[in-house]
């Protein structure tokens, strides 16, 4: 053993030690420095940043859908409501797996593909990142309980109360009020940078009827409230809100025991019924036939539901009544008649010779009236308008030349919509020398001029449009723009006046006594639907081809399948000392207009003048008693 092996340098070892202290004290000092200057930068520099964000994740701003507005019928009977139901949502933010949390659900509750591919389509036009993503509507109390007993397991799933659109009277004004539906993606698209704050929290939208014109008013203005959440993102309390502004409601001239009557007296057939307000134009009973249930479409409709409308072959989700056009046949001969009196091509004493058959100068085609044998030597207008003699009305539309009959329709709004307060409407026909070059590349011919002067040929026209022509007439030339719409909230929507056309007094009451003779003549072509009246009516029957016939031919009812027979039209208006309603009805294929259209207009007008109301059922199916029409080449009366 050396020497240095057996002495300890203790003075060396005790200053190592005190340096070693030293560092040790100088690194504590140091990470209890650091320690303290990133307390302070957290809790003092930082505090308000981190308040804020932490406010951000636990208190959100959530938009308040407003209450849309009622619609209500004449009476005051609500015919468009809102009823809560409770509707299961997802947050899709908030969820960390969410094909784990649909198949969570879809084992909970009953889930259809049809819900789920609405779900990811939803999810594909989704405007605010943390809006609930509707999945099912209509949750039952059973469903509602088995979610509540899984919520911990539901990351991000809402079970929210909504207000949702329903129609309690279904198809009966399906065509009127039209319905609600989800907002899609082409709704969307359209939306302006206002709009797509108004509709934040709103997931329907007016698609049809009076639920889309009237959608900016029957919507409201959206509201908002502050709400604290928990981590899971629920709802813990309000912190403030800013209420809602709920749509204004309609009130309608709609009256539901017409809407009834008209659907009873059609007894199931195909076809359309309008009803006017002559004094203010307003619509008292509109009715396409068939129709369907806009409950289907609220909370959106099914592939086979929709389907199965989609492609019925009587088409029930077209609106006939605005969007059905038809030739009108002899329902216009008042009007051409006026014209003539108007122009001074006739008066009411002149006569013409009637052998059945008309014939145009160096023509070799011949017009066949509908009765063989024609109405005598000597009709009048009277007789004319009253017995619906077609050789009368072709003499007549010649004389008087395609542009002034062309202007003179133009007066009572033919060949352009009437502006009533239904989407989509159709304008039809009236043609003119330039419309046919126009439309068709093609001059106008002598011919072209015959066909029109009794409502058919390239003239078509909506049962809309019949009725405003029709109260035009009762009227004496006042028209009045249809509105379905009474009032908004309290304030009375004012009529609109179209024009006023400029005809001799005189001419009127020649016209008023000529359709008062067609329901009320020994020899009028609806005096069966007249009978047993206690006030006066005027009327006009039609009947439209909806195949051509041959030169010659004569027409073969039973020889046709149903689709390819004549439509029955028929429009009237009473009393005729002082019109309230007038009335424009067709049924299609009905095959006369005084034996199958004109009992419908009689009950209307009953329902209005004297209360005669009916509900669907009371009555037993069409007028079987009357006679039928007459068969000729030309079947017009």
């Amino acid at each position: 053993m050396s020497e240095s092996q057996h002495f300890k340098d203790y003075l060396r070892e005790a200053r190592l030690f005190q340096r070693r202290v030293l560092f040790m004290l100088l690194v504590m000092v140091l990470m209890l420095g650091g320690l303290a200057y990133r307390y302070h930068h957290l809790q003092v520099d930082l505090y308000q940043h981190y308040v804020t964000q932490s406010d951000r994740n636990r208190i959100h701003i959530q938009p308040v859908p407003p209450t849309r507005g009622l619609i209500y019928d004449r009476q005051g009977i609500l015919l468009a409501d809102n009823r809560p139901t409770y509707t299961l949502s997802v947050v899709v933010q908030r969820t960390t797996d969410l094909d784990k949390t649909l198949s969570l659900l879809q084992s909970l509750v009953s889930i259809t593909d049809a819900d789920l591919e609405r779900f990811q389509r939803a999810i594909r036009q989704r405007r605010h990142p943390l809006e609930p993503v509707p999945l099912r509507y209509r949750l039952t109390e059973e469903e509602i309980a088995r979610l509540a007993v899984n919520e911990y397991r539901l990351e991000g799933v809402e079970v929210d109360a909504q207000l949702v659109r329903h129609y309690p009277y279904g198809a009966l004004f399906a065509h009127n009020i039209g319905y609600t539906g989800r907002i899609s993606e082409a709704d969307v698209s359209r939306f302006t940078e206002e709009q797509d704050l108004r509709y934040r929290g709103t997931h329907s939208i007016g698609k049809n009827g009076l639920e889309n014109f009237y959608e900016d008013v029957l919507h409201g203005q959206v509201g908002s409230q502050n709400v604290e959440t928990n981590a899971r993102g629920r709802v813990l309390r309000v912190l403030d809100r800013e209420d809602p502004v709920p749509g204004k409601d309609l009130h309608l001239y709609l009256d539901i025991r017409m809407q009834e009557t008209a659907i009873a007296a059609m007894a199931g057939r195909r076809g359309a019924v309008v009803a006017l307000d002559v004094k203010t134009g307003g619509v008292l009973a509109a009715v396409s036939l068939p129709d369907f249930d806009p409950n289907l479409f609220v909370t959106g409709i099914g592939h086979e539901d929709f389907k199965a409308l989609n492609e019925s072959i009587d088409r029930p989700l077209y609106n006939r009544f605005i969007q059905g056009v038809y030739p009108p046949g002899s329902t216009i001969k008042p009007m051409v008649a006026l014209a003539g009196l108007h122009y001074g091509v006739t008066d009411a004493r002149r006569t013409i010779y009637d052998p059945g058959t008309f014939r145009l100068p160096n023509a070799r085609w011949v017009w066949r009236d509908w009765k063989r044998g024609g109405h005598g030597p000597a009709v009048n207008l009277k007789q004319a308008i009253a017995e619906s003699c077609n050789t009368y009305f072709w003499d007549l539309g010649t004389r008087m030349g395609i542009d002034r009959m062309s202007e003179f329709g133009a007066y009572f709004g033919l060949g352009e919509v009437t502006g009533v307060d239904i989407p989509n409407e159709r304008k039809g026909i009236w043609p003119s020398r330039e419309w046919k070059r126009a439309a068709r590349g093609e001059s106008w011919y002598p011919g072209d001029t015959v066909n029109m002067a009794i409502g058919q040929g390239m003239v078509l026209t909506s049962p809309m449009q019949l009725a405003q022509f029709t109260a035009t007439i009762a009227n004496r030339g006042k028209r009045i723009r249809p509105h379905m719409v009474r009032s908004i909230n309290e304030h009375v929507v004012e009529p609109v006046v179209e024009g006023v056309m400029e005809v001799e007094a005189h001419h009127w009451d020649s016209v008023f006594e000529a359709m008062a003779e067609v329901m009320h003549g020994a020899r009028g072509t609806a005096r069966r639907a007249a009978e047993g009246a206690s006030y006066r009516m005027a009327g006009k029957s039609g009947t439209a081809q909806v195949v051509g016939i041959a030169q010659g031919a004569r027409y073969d009812s039973a020889a046709l399948a149903e689709r390819n027979r004549e439509h029955a039209l028929f429009v009237s208006f009473a009393p005729i000392e002082d019109p309230q309603i007038a009335v424009a009805v067709i049924v299609e294929n009905g095959e006369g207009g005084s034996s199958q259209a004109a009992p419908v207009a009689r009950k209307m007008m009953d329902a209005y003048l004297l209360g005669h109301f009916l509900t669907p059922g009371e009555l037993p199916g069409p007028d079987e008693s009357a006679p039928a029409a007459g068969v000729a080449s030309v079947r017009n009366h």
